[in-house]
């Protein structure tokens, strides 16, 4: 059964009010995305599993703990790009691979074009990096992607989601985890989210017509 957990914080309800706001410039759009990343990433990794070893404080050896698992980071460029190094700071060992897609304006499913993948030795858990899960035709394709590399554990970190993409992404993928910061009403007829935040890529890199 799919995992969905929607962030209810002060803090990211705070900060997608900024972001979804059309006077919000380049700048302050990019570090609300950062903001909220992080926030996704605190609750993605809260059941990661640990390991124990020995240091010496200042005054005296103590056990400690951290992060048993290998992870990789999976953004969808070119959004996903914009995720992902507010997550690097959290988990500075994780991996970084890359999946290139765009849509197809006419049929709104996604093209790859690019996919930067390994054949063996498959990470232990995969994030899936997208700040919109609309239809969620390109996420399905990279979850897709990561299983078949070998990862058993993906999960899918998007600041706002349609429940039409949610819904897709269970029915193919219902093992898959899903971080989100809000659930928006619908879809509309150009498969854009509503009440949304337009187009994240071009807010992020601010390339709007």
């Amino acid at each position: 059964m799919t995992k969905i957990v929607e962030l209810h914080h002060p803090l990211a309800k705070h900060h997608l009010a900024i972001l979804r706001d059309q006077s919000t410039p380049p700048v302050l759009f990019r570090n609300q995305i950062r903001l909220l990343s992080m926030l996704l990433a605190v609750r993605a990794t809260e059941d990661l599993s640990l390991t124990e070893f020995e240091i010496e404080t200042p005054l005296t050896r103590m056990r400690v703990s951290k992060i048993a698992q290998r992870i990789a980071i999976i953004p969808i460029l070119r959004a996903g790009l914009g995720l992902v190094e507010p997550i690097l700071e959290l988990i500075p060992d994780a991996e970084v691979w890359h999946l290139g897609m765009y849509r197809d304006e006419q049929t709104a499913k996604p093209i790859e074009y690019y996919c930067k993948l390994p054949k063996d030795n498959p990470a232990q858990v995969g994030f899936v990096l997208d700040p919109m899960l609309a239809t969620g035709g390109s996420i399905r394709v990279a979850v897709a992607a990561l299983k078949r590399w070998g990862v058993t554990d993906v999960r899918v970190l998007s600041v706002i989601a349609a429940p039409e993409g949610i819904s897709a992404l269970h029915q193919e993928h219902p093992d898959v985890s899903i971080y989100v910061g809000a659930v928006d009403q619908e879809l509309n007829d150009q498969k854009f989210i509503v009440p949304g935040l337009g187009d994240a890529g071009d807010r992020i890199f601010n390339t709007r017509a």
